[in-house]
């Protein structure tokens, strides 16, 4: 039997929801990835590990946000927690890998396109496992098709993503690259979901367990929500992440290096006071020659 497939069961109010997740988190994410690259040490890799939970967190609770608009008219929808947690962890550690590649290789082509593939892998993956939760008296079926164009999506909008936040410094131009991570990843997720297609065991008015999209996703969304909320607190507080400008302050100086320019300047004074000297002795000369 085949199922009746409604994505929008509460009009616009989900997909609206679910793509300023994803701007939030692609947002937090990119910026952090630029103010990775004036870090040195621990300091870029806390600003990596912050953009990469944040794009994780992101994409997550935007595939869930959307997905609670998801029913199957002839029968109810579950969710396994344990797949459902695990694509959470996919998505950030995923997402990671590609972020650090481009946080320490920067903006050279190899780095962008490796870093960009495994991001936009890494938000197919979390999609895709995410659905794999799903519990329903019944199977879910892919347009291989579909679903190839969904990953191709993730991939260019990862990379562009990525290219955006290590070669731009201006706010605008990086809140223009999260608008547009936003739109692709929002648009990869309905992409994913066009290519379904339910085929329903028997009458499917039996329950396929698991936690209704409800009792399940509700709560399980506060947590990455929160902490959203909370990145975005940190990079308020960071005005280099909110105006994009240079770090005004002076480098680290080593003390062999301020030994070293001590005795510069010193060389610079005695040459100049040997030159005085030099100026200046022809002219008595010259003066007592002249009495």
């Amino acid at each position: 039997m085949q199922g009746t497939v409604d994505g929008f069961s509460y009009g616009f109010v989900t997909p609206v929801a679910a793509f300023l997740m994803a701007c939030l988190g692609g947002a937090l994410g990119l910026r952090c990835t630029t103010r990775s690259l004036r870090g040195h040490g621990t300091a870029r890799l806390g600003w990596l590990a912050l953009g990469a939970t944040s794009i994780g967190s992101g994409i997550w609770t935007m595939h869930f946000i959307a997905m609670m608009g998801f029913t199957v008219q002839e029968a109810p929808v579950g969710y396994a927690p344990s797949i459902t947690l695990a694509s959470l962890a996919v998505a950030i550690v995923m997402v990671g890998v590609g972020i650090f590649i481009v946080g320490y290789r920067g903006a050279t082509a190899m780095a962008l396109v490796t870093g960009g593939t495994l991001t936009g892998l890494g938000i197919a993956t979390m999609h895709y496992l995410g659905m794999a939760g799903m519990r329903l008296p019944g199977r879910l079926q892919y347009d291989t098709l579909t679903v190839s164009l969904s990953v191709v999506i993730a991939v260019v909008a990862a990379t562009s993503a990525l290219w955006a936040a290590v070669s731009t410094r201006g706010f605008l131009t990086s809140l223009g690259a999260a608008l547009g991570m936003g739109v692709a990843v929002t648009g990869m997720h309905y992409t994913g979901m066009a290519a379904v297609r339910v085929h329903l065991h028997g009458d499917g008015v039996t329950a396929g367990g698991g936690d209704t999209a409800t009792s399940l996703l509700a709560p399980m969304l506060i947590g990455p929500a929160v902490f959203l909320l909370l990145a975005a607190l940190v990079v308020m507080v960071d005005p280099l992440l909110v105006t994009g400008g240079r770090d005004r302050r002076p480098p680290a100086v080593t003390a062999s290096a301020r030994s070293g320019a001590a005795a510069h300047r010193h060389g610079h004074a005695h040459h100049d006071r040997a030159v005085r000297y030099q100026v200046r002795a022809p002219r008595r000369r010259q003066r007592t020659g002249e009495r």
